[in-house]
């Protein structure tokens, strides 16, 4: 199942030559790290994308982006106003805002 959040994200500058560096719109290959909603002592890795406005994501920059998770505890350490850790292609950290439902199925 997937499940879907908008969130505030801030990708980590990388070296000298982070200002000409931008990732796609779809930015794969994505960890996030959240505490557990119920017991902050206990965190975990859930797999994610994470999808822009139309805009390439700039290191350095706080943008508002969808951030997609297919773990099946997504919901366990995902709300709003939960943060979080980037790990993967890009590092960085983000707040989640809220979750997106869609028509089709729960999101």
């Amino acid at each position: 199942m997937q499940y879907r959040f908008r969130a505030l994200v801030t990708l980590d500058p990388q070296g000298a030559d982070a200002s000409r560096r931008r990732y796609d719109v779809g930015t794969r290959h994505l960890l996030v790290y959240a505490w557990r909603l119920d017991e902050s002592s206990h965190g975990k890795y859930l797999p994610a994308l994470i999808l822009s406005d139309g805009e390439q994501l700039e290191p350095g920059r706080s943008q508002i982006a969808t951030i997609v998770v297919t773990d099946d505890e997504a919901l366990a350490y995902l709300a709003p106003g939960q943060v979080f850790t980037l790990w993967g292609q890009a590092a960085g950290r983000g707040i989640i805002s809220r979750r997106i439902f869609t028509d089709q199925s729960p999101s």
